[in-house]
C-alpha cells in the first residue's frame, strides 16, 4: 500500500496583487517626497541667490497667469541669473536713441537691443519681461537708453513711454531754419532750437561717423536736406543731439540701397539726387505730378539747360520782412540775383538741397516719369487748383503761359 504525499500549497492571487499595489504606493510617495524636496531645494537656492546679490532681483510676486511649470522654470532661471541680472545689459560705450515701432514682439525687441549694443543676452531680458508679464507690455516709442541700465531697469524704462514723451511734426519741404522756428515755438523736452540748428548747420560738435551717407559733403555743406521730415517721438530728456541723431538715423533707414541705386542709374550722386528731391519739393503741389516735375529737370539737366526753378532763389533770398523764408511774386531783380542758387544764371544743379525732402518727392527723383517735357508753369484754372501745365517746346510753353495773363 502506497504511502500519499501532501498536495502542493496554492498562491493566493488576492494577496499577490495587494502587494504589488504596496509597492507601486510606495514608489510612488517616495517620487513624491523627492520631488517635493527637489523643488523646495530649489526654491530654497533661488532664494538664498536673491538674498545673497539683493537689490533689485525678484524670484517671486510674478505673473500668475503663467502655469505652474513654466511660473516654476522662469523662477528658478531668474534666481539663478541674478548677478547677471545686477550687471550693465549692454556693451555700447554711450548712451543712444532706440526706437520701438508699433506691433514689434519683445523677440524683435531684443535683437534691436542687442544689435546696438544695448543688450547682451537675449534670452535672460526675454525671460525676465516674460515672468513678470511685461513682454506684452513693451512699448512703442523713442527712448533714450544708457547701455549701463541692468535688464530689469530696461525692461522697466520700455514700459513706460507714455506721458513720457513729446510728439514733433516736421513738414516736408522746411529748410533747416524753419525747423529751428519750429522748435522755438514748442520748445519740446529739453531741445535748444539755437544748439539744434548750429549741429545741423554744422557750426557745433557732433559725432558725424555713424552717418557714412554725410562723408561726401563739402566742408561747408549743412545737412540740409538730410533731416528727414516725419513725425518723432521723443522721450522728455531729450536734447538737440538726440534729435539730429533720430532724424539722421530715420534718412538713412527711408533712403533704402535700392533708392541710392535707382539715383545712380540716372547719373546723380546721393548729394545731388537729394537736391533735386529738395527742389521738386517745393515745386510740386499735387502728388502725381512729382515724377513729371523731377523728369523735367533731368532732361533739362541732359540738355544743359538752366534749371530756372523759381524755389532756389527763394532759398538765396532768404527770411523776408513778413517772417516768410519764401518769397512769392520773384521780380526780376530777384531772377538776377548774384547766387550760386540762381538756377536762372547758373546752369547745373545748386550747390546742396535748398529744404529737407519728404520720400514721395525722393522717390520721383529715383523713378522720373517717362516724358519729354522741358517746360511747366502753374495752371490758373481754377478747377486744378496746384497742378502745372507742361510742355516740350518753348513755344508750347510760351502759349500756357499767355493762357494766364
Amino acid at each position: 500500500m502506497s504511502k500519499r504525499g501532501k498536495s502542493p500549497q496554492r498562491a493566493d492571487p488576492y494577496a499577490a496583487s495587494t502587494s504589488v499595489a504596496k509597492r507601486v504606493f510606495q514608489f510612488a510617495l517616495f517620487s513624491v517626497v523627492v520631488a517635493v524636496l527637489v523643488v523646495a531645494g530649489i526654491v530654497l537656492y533661488g532664494q538664498w541667490l536673491a538674498g545673497r546679490y539683493g537689490g533689485q532681483v525678484r524670484i517671486d510676486a510674478g505673473n500668475t497667469a503663467l502655469n505652474p511649470a513654466e511660473y516654476l522654470y522662469l523662477q528658478t532661471y531668474l534666481a539663478t541669473r541674478a548677478e547677471a541680472l545686477e550687471a550693465p545689459a549692454g556693451s555700447a560705450a554711450f548712451a543712444t536713441t532706440f526706437i520701438v515701432n508699433p506691433g514689434e514682439s519683445a523677440a524683435t525687441i531684443a535683437a534691436n537691443l542687442a544689435a546696438q549694443g544695448l543688450l547682451r543676452d537675449q534670452e535672460l531680458f526675454l525671460n525676465y519681461a516674460r515672468f513678470y508679464g511685461l513682454d506684452a507690455g513693451l512699448e512703442a516709442g523713442t527712448y533714450r537708453v544708457d547701455p549701463a541700465l541692468s535688464v530689469p531697469e530696461l525692461v522697466t524704462l520700455l514700459t513706460r513711454s507714455v506721458g513720457q514723451e513729446v510728439t514733433l511734426r516736421f513738414l516736408e519741404g522746411w529748410r533747416l531754419e524753419e525747423m529751428s522756428a519750429y522748435l522755438a515755438a514748442t520748445r519740446p523736452a529739453q531741445i535748444d532750437p539755437d544748439v539744434f540748428l548750429a549741429i545741423a548747420q554744422r557750426r557745433a560738435a557732433f559725432d558725424w561717423s555713424p552717418y557714412p551717407f554725410l562723408a561726401g559733403l563739402p566742408r561747408e555743406a549743412t545737412v540740409e536736406g538730410y533731416l528727414f521730415p516725419d513725425t518723432y517721438r521723443l522721450a522728455l530728456d531729450s536734447d538737440a543731439v538726440d534729435l539730429v541723431d533720430v532724424m539722421l538715423a530715420n534718412f538713412d533707414r527711408q533712403v533704402t540701397p535700392a533708392l541710392r541705386q535707382a539715383f545712380g542709374a540716372s547719373g546723380l550722386t546721393l548729394h545731388e539726387a537729394v537736391t533735386l528731391a529738395s527742389i521738386v519739393e517745393r515745386e510740386s503741389v499735387v502728388d502725381d505730378e512729382r515724377a513729371i516735375i523731377a523728369r523735367v529737370f533731368i532732361n533739362r539737366l541732359n540738355q544743359d539747360i538752366q534749371l530756372a526753378a523759381d524755389p532756389t532763389i527763394q532759398y538765396a533770398l532768404g527770411r523776408q520782412l513778413d517772417g516768410s523764408w519764401w518769397k512769392t511774386g520773384l521780380t526780376q531783380a530777384d531772377l538776377a540775383l548774384d547766387s550760386p542758387y540762381n538756377t536762372y544764371l547758373v546752369k547745373g544743379l545748386p550747390p546742396g538741397p535748398i529744404a529737407n525732402p519728404g520720400l514721395a518727392s525722393l522717390q520721383a527723383v529715383a523713378a522720373p516719369a517717362a516724358v519729354d517735357d522741358l517746360y511747366f508753369v502753374a495752371s490758373c484754372n481754377p478747377e486744378t487748383p496746384g497742378r502745372h501745365q507742361f510742355s516740350v517746346t518753348y513755344e508750347e510753353h510760351l502759349a500756357n503761359v499767355a493762357l494766364c495773363r
